[in-house]
């Protein structure tokens, strides 16, 4: 039987799905020029200025995109041409974010699965007492 009423997958953030639409280089998650924000205003004059700001701080700080960046040199424009380099430094750094979400998820998985090993045993003593 199908859905009368099918779910529509809603973007998350419309800026975003407007660039990702609009430009290549958010289309690929390839590292972003330097300033590429004044490039971004000149095609969409229409995307508010702290809308614009939010998302990109958000994409850039994506996973994926911070993987771009540790294992690219290139830095590209709008259009997905070469404009500048990702400097040691910034996939050094990039890197190090990347390692500290993951062992940090690790950490977070880690404890999860103790409280819930925690929980089944008590759970386990409850039920044992309560069969006296």
């Amino acid at each position: 039987m199908t859905d009368p009423h099918p779910k529509v997958r809603r973007p998350s953030n419309p800026v975003l799905e407007t660039l990702i639409s609009t430009f290549p280089v958010f289309r690929d998650g390839q590292p972003l020029s330097i300033g590429i924000h004044k490039a971004i205003k000149l095609h969409l004059p229409d995307l508010g200025e702290t809308s614009l700001r939010m998302t990109l701080k958000g994409y850039t700080a994506s996973t994926k995109y911070l993987k771009a960046i540790a294992n690219g040199k290139q830095r590209f424009d709008l259009d997905g041409n070469p404009a500048g380099e990702v400097t040691a430094e910034q996939r050094q750094q990039a890197l190090e974010t990347i390692k500290e979400r993951f062992r940090k998820a690790a950490e977070r998985k880690k404890a999860e699965l103790e409280d819930k090993e925690r929980q089944e045993k008590l759970q386990k003593l409850a039920e044992k007492f309560n069969q006296r």
